[in-house]
């Protein structure tokens, strides 16, 4: 469907900036008859929706990238390679696979199943709400879009109200690609996402913060909606005395302050072993010297440091920064804020104390404490005190080292000497746990969380069931009796 087909000012929002609440119950209305006939969707006809959806998306490649810099001043790289590549990839991946993941798979049966056939179909799940956040707000709707697609669903899009410009070229893709009736998308801001979240979805994919995660599962629960969370949490990053240092500091100034440290699994704190601290803090001036700029001059001037998203933003990290400053941390780079021009510098703070903000907040921004420790054991428990994060980075040489952490710990997701990268690796579940998330999304993952796993079985006249049916005569119940013993052995 063409801009000409579909009339793009339908689905606008009202002048203060609200979602029509009728508008959105048509549309919803409008999704229940194409959901129940794409059940029989096949995947050649999925494919070509999301090649549209593809290629309406890179038609408005340059808008995209004047959407952003309006926003939030991101630079045209971050724009491809943490708002389009991820998309790209995703969809290349459901492209290739999509009719694997699609069949029905046969199980074999169990001991008291023999006689029957077993497999497992994917239905789609039918209307589903997609919730996307303002850090990512590209790569984190569309991405889940496509999986939603990808598995036979009709969607409804909330894109977040933070990025207006980059939220109204999404609406002009949607419009240009799918009807209402089809694929929708309402901009607005709590009062829209309240009538959204009265509706009965099938699903709710929602990323977004643990505190508003709750109140997206508290409104999913009246309906017995099934959800999927992505949120946060503070990130630990550890290097290890043994970890090349070098590669650690260029890996970790990358994976905290791309998008100016306003990413989900950004490392939110790093433990550094204390007999390599002031050689890991030397190597991370280092490298931020070389990418953004010597002076606190050149790296306000960069043309490649993401701004805050918002004067509000701006002000809650500036607050933690002068918080930690104020009880006594040190700072050993950056510290610079501009609130008019919603700039933070990049920042390493050292000797934190630990009722400090910045230790229990999640930061999303610019700042890093770095923490030294001595023994292992107390920073595996320091980490599990708190509430399980999205993600977990270990640097290390030492194997023992790596299994100690991962095998001691619970995150989301791991990375050993990298951090941030398994969000791009497609054959990995990407989720959270507890308070971090629940479910998962990306690649066939994320085809999952948007089919319904329908367990079929199919008997045939020689069923082992059969001697399990009434009367219970002697024989029989001595029969079943030896088959519950049987049951004991160990499988061959």
């Amino acid at each position: 469907m063409n801009e000409q087909q579909q009339p793009v000012t339908a689905l606008h929002p009202h002048s203060d900036g609200e979602a029509d609440p009728r508008l959105i119950q048509q549309a919803f209305a409008a999704q229940r008859a194409t959901a129940l006939r794409w059940r029989g969707s096949s995947a050649a006809e999925r494919i070509a929706r999301i090649k549209r959806l593809r290629d309406a998306m890179m038609a408005r490649r340059e808008a995209l990238y004047t959407a952003f810099a309006q926003d939030y001043h991101k630079p045209p790289a971050e724009v491809e390679a943490t708002e389009l590549l991820p998309v790209m990839e995703e969809i290349r991946q459901v492209l290739g696979a999509l009719k694997r993941w699609m069949k029905p798979r046969r199980h074999w049966p169990t001991t008291t199943m023999l006689g029957t056939y077993a497999s497992v179909q994917y239905q789609p799940r039918g209307r589903v709400l997609i919730v996307a956040p303002w850090n990512y707000p590209l790569s984190l709707c569309f991405g889940p879009l496509v999986s939603a697609l990808a598995a036979g669903n009709t969607v409804i899009i909330k894109p977040s109200e933070m990025t207006p410009a980059v939220s109204a070229v999404l609406a002009e893709i949607i419009a240009a690609v799918f009807p209402p009736d089809e694929v929708a998308l309402f901009q607005g801001s709590q009062p829209t996402s309240q009538a959204l979240l009265e509706l009965p979805f099938d699903h709710i994919f929602f990323t977004g913060s643990p505190n508003v995660g709750k109140l997206v599962m508290a409104a999913a629960a009246r309906h017995l909606t099934s959800v999927t969370l992505e949120l946060g949490g503070k990130s630990p990053t550890i290097v290890e005395q043994s970890a090349n240092l070098g590669l650690a500091a260029e890996t970790i100034m990358w994976g905290k302050f791309l998008n100016n440290g306003q990413t989900c699994v950004a490392p939110d704190h790093v433990y550094v072993h204390a007999s390599v601290k002031e050689a890991f803090v030397a190597a991370c001036n280092s490298v931020l010297a070389a990418r953004y700029g010597a002076s606190a001059a050149e790296q306000k001037r960069s043309p490649d440091l993401t701004r805050i998203v918002n004067g509000r933003h701006t002000q809650r990290v500036a607050g933690l920064l002068s918080d930690a400053l104020a009880q006594g941390a040190v700072l050993r780079c950056g510290g610079e804020v501009d609130l008019q021009q919603c700039y933070i510098a990049p920042t390493l703070l050292d000797q934190i104390p630990t009722g400090a903000a910045i230790m229990q907040e999640e930061i999303f921004g610019p700042l890093l404490p770095i923490i030294a420790y001595e023994s292992l054991d107390e920073v595996i428990a320091t980490i599990n005190a708190g509430p399980k994060p999205l993600a977990l980075y270990v640097w290390s040489k030492r194997q023992a080292h790596i299994d100690q952490v991962l095998q001691q710990t619970s995150s989301g997701g791991a990375c050993v000497n990298h951090c941030v990268a398994h969000f791009a690796h497609g054959n990995l579940p990407f989720g959270g746990v507890n308070n971090s998330g629940i479910g998962n999304a990306h690649g066939e993952y994320g085809f999952k969380t948007f089919s319904h796993e329908r367990g079929v079985l199919r008997a045939s006249p020689l069923m082992l069931i059969k001697l399990f049916f009434p009367p219970y005569t002697k024989n029989r119940n001595l029969l079943i009796r030896k088959i519950v013993d049987m049951l004991r052995l160990p499988m061959l």
